[in-house]
Parts: structure tokens; sequence; C-alpha cells
């Protein structure tokens, strides 16, 4: 395993490291003993950081790192997030005395006494842009609760805007194959002020894997079926914002990615792994078998230059068209 160091910290985390929104709930049926297991082999090939947030499962996903990470606090880092269960528009949400409670809850599930990394779950621009909620962070980092924070951002403009504040020193953004939009100004803004960058749903929920057909189906509890066209939350949480059938038909003509890199899966991740500003890439799991071809990822070929131009003129001519929602 590769360590990268997270921004101007000093923690160096896994350039391969694991997000637990699937195994948490949202993502169709998941097995605690599967998760568990899956978690233990991460963390077996060096895996030394996982992303979290309290409404994963309902604090679920907390509760399985809490179980996987016993006794290694010093040397797992982890990662979780609030606000989404409250009302993310409302700024009592991100009051001093919320988001202490919000905080309470997360160590007390987590059975730890400091998180290293929390995050803003995204929040409105709105909120962003008032900055109260960073003073409170302050607070909680000053009081040793919090070891640093960040925001989990939905867009550039976003992103953009919390890089204004000295003290935010991750951002959490989607960025995959099918998202290249934070390459233009954001990555090497924040590469430039020494902000980490944590890249979630880098398979595209699952279509940059290539296993998809226009017929596959997903359950009526997995966000893939009930969020597909942004009915509950960000659309472009869901397939990168694209309507599903096109997003299929897209990554059918990706499959030459994989050509001598095992399969799509490995080939989407080393792609990202490949841009150095970013810190780390956080793909979900349900299975020991997903966990061991994500970390297959950092030993496969990198891109040539000739193949990244390929894709980027890919994104621009192909994919970005068909992007829904504000990114």
């Amino acid at each position: 395993m590769k360590y990268r160091r997270l921004g101007n910290t000093e923690l160096e985390v896994s350039e391969i490291s694991f997000g637990t929104w699937a195994i948490g709930g949202s993502w169709g049926q998941t097995d605690e003993e599967e998760a568990l297991k899956g978690l233990q082999r991460a963390i077996e090939a060096g895996v030394n950081f996982f992303d979290t947030a309290d409404v994963y499962g309902d604090g679920r996903s907390e509760e399985l790192l809490a179980k996987a990470t016993k006794g290694k606090a010093d040397d797992i880092y982890i990662a979780t997030k609030f606000c989404r269960a409250g009302d993310i528009h409302d700024f009592r949400t991100y009051s001093a005395e919320q988001v202490r409670k919000y905080c309470e809850g997360s160590l007390k599930r987590l059975q730890r006494e400091r998180i290293d990394l929390y995050q803003i779950h995204c929040p409105p621009l709105e909120v962003l842009k008032d900055g109260r909620v960073f003073e409170v962070l302050d607070q909680l980092q000053q009081e040793g609760k919090i070891r640093y924070y960040g925001v989990s951002v939905e867009t550039v403009e976003e992103g953009l805007v919390c890089l204004a504040n000295p003290n935010v020193k991750a951002l959490q953004v989607i960025f995959n194959i099918f998202r290249q939009k934070p390459l233009e100004k954001l990555l090497p803004q924040a590469k430039e002020q020494g902000v980490g960058i944590l890249a979630r749903l880098p398979l595209a929920s699952g279509l940059l894997t290539g296993k998809f057909t226009k017929t596959t189906t997903f359950a009526e509890g997995d966000h893939r079926h009930f969020n597909r066209n942004g009915e509950h939350f960000n659309v472009g949480e869901t397939f990168a914002g694209l309507e599903f059938h096109k997003g299929v038909e897209l990554s059918e003509q990706l499959e030459w990615i994989a050509n001598g890199r095992g399969n799509m899966t490995r080939a989407a991740l080393r792609w990202i792994l490949d841009h150095d500003s970013i810190t780390c890439v956080i793909p979900g799991f349900k299975t020991i078998k997903q966990v061991e071809d994500n970390l297959q990822a950092a030993m496969v070929p990198s891109f040539s230059p000739e193949e990244k131009e390929k894709l980027a003129e890919f994104y621009r001519n192909e994919v970005h068209p068909f992007i829904r929602g504000a990114y």
C-alpha cells in the first residue's frame, strides 16, 4: 500500500481507502459479518483510513467501524460526517449545541475520544457562505474532540467557497471518469493551498465496473432505485448524475480501459490515482471480493498521456452534455 499526505496535515493515509455508505445501508441488502470481514481484509492490506457518516444506516456503519478498529485508534484514521440527520436548510442544524450533539453521538458510536476528520455532509451553499459553522468546528477542534475538519461538497462552487476558509483541511468530492469538472479549477487550487481531496463515488455507483446492463434492477432500499432521478438527494450522488440507461451506454464505450489492467473497476480507480492532487480514493464495498478487487487498482499500470487525453475528450463530448443537476 502507498500512502499520501492529507493536504498540509501530518496524516499519511492509504491512497486506496474505503467509504462505508454501502455497508451502512441504501445500497441494497447488507451482511454485517461480511462487512466486518471486508473491513478486516482492508486493514490487513494496509488501509488506514475509512470514511463514514452518522446517517449511514442510522449510525450502523460507525458502529461497524468501531468493532473493526477497536484498539487501533492511533493507527486507523476515521472520517465521519454530520448535518444530514437534521434539516440541512435550517441554520439551527449547524448551531454549536446541535453540532456538538452530532459529534458526541458519532464519538460514542465510534468508541473514540477524537474524530480524525469531521466533515459537514453536503450542506447548502448558503450555509458555507455564512461561515458560522466553521467557527463551531474550530471550537470542537480546540476542545480536542476533532483533529481536523473538512467538507463533503456536491459542486465545484461549494468547494471553492470552502477553500476560502484556511482551517478546512480536506474536501470530499465526486470525482471519476464521468465527473471530470473538478480538474479545471477546484483540484489545482486545493493542491496549491494544501487541502486534501477525497474522491468519492469513484465508480459512479457501479457504472464504471462495466457490470450493469440496461435490464439491471436494484432493490427498493437501494439509492440506485429510489434516487436515480434525484428524488431524495442530489442526483449526482447516483450514477454521477447520468440517466441510468445512458450511463450504461457510456460505460460500454469505456471497456477499452480494462486492457492490461484486469477489469474496468481497477482501471477506473487507477485513473483517479494518477492525479497527484488526489489524496485518496474511497470506493465502497459490501463483500471481501469487492475489497480485494479495489485494492488491486494500486498494482495496475497508469494511464498514458494519450489515454488521459482520450478520456478527457470522451468526457467533454460524450458525457458532459448528459450530466444532470448542479455540479
